[in-house]
């Protein structure tokens, strides 16, 4: 993929920054859906499960490089966890 030659280094860490606030803002928005279900309105596991997958494997990928990815660790950590509770909670 082509970069873009005129982005300054802020810019980029500002776009990172945001993209890490809105994975962990979409993981803890799995918290109605975990209420709903603990009160008997279930929802459909499927999404969660996967989300959890996808998160576990950015989260290797980020431990497992030769430097630890923090950023990318700390925005996909929540959605194993919120992931995880959303499926099992799903469960009926």
């Amino acid at each position: 993929m082509k970069k873009l030659k005129n982005v300054d280094r802020k810019t980029v860490l500002l776009i990172g920054h945001i993209g890490s606030i809105l994975s962990i803002l979409m993981y803890v928005s799995y918290i109605p859906q975990i209420m709903n279900n603990l009160h008997g309105n279930y929802g459909n596991p499927l999404q969660p499960l996967v989300a959890a997958i996808n998160c576990t494997i950015w989260v290797l990928y980020a431990v497992l490089g030769k430097k630890t990815d923090w950023p990318l660790l700390l925005a996909n950590f929540p959605g194993i966890i919120f992931g995880l509770v959303t499926f099992f909670t799903s469960l009926h």
